[in-house]
């Protein structure tokens, strides 16, 4: 009798095992497909902006996007550049002033129904500031300071005659 039982189930239970593959194959039928979706930070379309700081926002007021922000007015009109949560903050970080002369690159982007221009690089009196790398992923404070250490041995180094 036990085995009547247990030869009864394993066809459904088989049954639902095949019903199961076929959902999970069917699934990325859907799915959209990878040349439709754009990159957040496309290196390819780059651009440097030069303009005068108009505003400083050290944090973001209701509507705009996360993080530090300067608006600069260019020759194209006024333009906001988001330098990211970690733009202005800890050490090695962006100092600048309305009215200040700065170079900004980075890409032209849309969030909510506003363009967006998302810095990467901003260059103020002859030093630039990395907001981001080459992939639009923000730079944290930590990093910036361990490139500084990194570059300040290299420079030692360099002084003393070692090779690199």
């Amino acid at each position: 009798m036990r085995r009547t039982r247990l030869t009864k189930t394993t066809p459904v239970i088989a049954g639902l095992l095949i019903g199961l593959l076929f959902a999970i194959l069917a699934v990325p039928l859907g799915a959209q497909p990878a040349s439709a979706v754009q990159p957040y930070y496309d290196i390819a379309r780059e651009v440097t902006l030069s303009g005068t700081v108009s505003s400083v926002f050290k944090k973001a007021p209701a509507g705009m996007s996360v993080g530090s922000h300067l608006m600069l007015a260019t020759s194209s009109g006024t333009v906001d550049a988001s330098l990211g949560r970690w733009g202005m903050v800890g050490k090695g970080a962006l100092a600048v002033a309305t009215g200040q002369h700065v170079e900004v690159t980075g890409v032209m982007k849309t969030y909510k129904s506003k363009e967006l221009f998302v810095a990467r690089n901003v260059k103020v009196g002859g030093q630039v500031y990395t907001m981001r790398n080459q992939h639009g992923i923000a730079v944290s404070p930590q990093s910036r300071a361990r490139v500084g250490q990194k570059a300040a041995a290299l420079t030692s180094r360099a002084q003393k005659g070692e090779s690199l």
